[in-house]
C-alpha cells in the first residue's frame, strides 16, 4: 500500500499544482474522482494488467472516461498510461483530496461519543477545534456506547481522549505502575 501510495504522489501533486495554476480544484477533483472509479472496475483493471500496448490503454480508458475528462484531464491520463500508472489512480485520487484539504486549510475530525451529539454541541466543538487547530474543521460523529460517557476526538495525529472508558483506563494504568 505504502508502495502505491508513493507512486501515485508525485502525479497527485502534479495534477494538483497544475489545478491550482488554472484555478480548477473542483474540476480536476470531479475527473480523477470519475478516472479512479472506471480504474477500480474489474474488467478495467484486467485489461490494464494485461500485456496490452501502451495506445491501446490509452485508447480505451480515454474512451471509457469520454466527456467526463477534459483536454487536460485526457494529456494527464495519457501520461500515467504511457508510465503504466493508470492502476494507482484511486491512491492518486487520495492524494489529490489530501493535498485540497491542506490547500483550503480544512481538517476531517472524527468524534465519538455515548449519545448522538446535538446540532449546539456540534456547532461549539467545532469553533473550538477550529481556534485549537488553526483550521476548517468537517466533524464526522459516530456513537459509541461502550465509552460509556464523553468524547473521543481524533484529527490526524492528534487524540483527545476525554470518554469515561479512557479514564479509568489511565486510572488503572497508573494504579498498576
Amino acid at each position: 500500500m505504502s508502495d502505491l501510495t508513493t507512486v501515485a504522489r508525485p502525479y497527485a501533486k502534479a495534477a494538483f499544482e497544475f489545478a491550482v495554476e488554472a484555478k480548477a480544484i473542483d474540476s480536476w477533483l470531479t475527473q480523477l474522482t470519475f478516472a479512479a472509479e472506471v480504474a477500480k472496475d474489474e474488467t478495467i483493471k484486467g485489461f490494464l494488467s494485461g500485456g496490452t500496448s501502451v495506445e491501446q490503454v490509452q485508447t480505451l480508458f480515454l474512451n471509457v472516461c469520454g466527456e467526463q475528462v477534459d483536454s487536460k484531464g485526457q494529456n494527464f491520463l495519457k501520461v500515467m498510461a504511457e508510465n503504466e500508472r493508470l492502476l494507482v489512480l484511486p491512491q492518486v485520487l487520495e492524494q489529490f483530496i489530501a493535498l485540497k484539504a491542506d490547500f483550503d486549510q480544512e481538517i476531517a475530525v472524527d468524534v465519538t461519543s455515548a449519545v448522538e451529539v446535538t446540532a449546539e454541541q456540534k456547532t461549539k466543538l467545532s469553533a473550538a477545534l477550529e481556534k485549537r487547530l488553526a483550521r476548517k474543521v468537517k466533524l464526522n460523529c459516530t456513537v459509541d456506547a461502550s465509552i460509556v460517557s464523553g468524547l473521543i476526538i481524533q484529527a490526524g495525529d492528534m487524540v483527545i481522549d476525554g470518554s469515561i472508558k479512557g479514564k479509568l483506563s489511565r486510572l488503572a494504568t497508573s494504579l498498576q505502575s
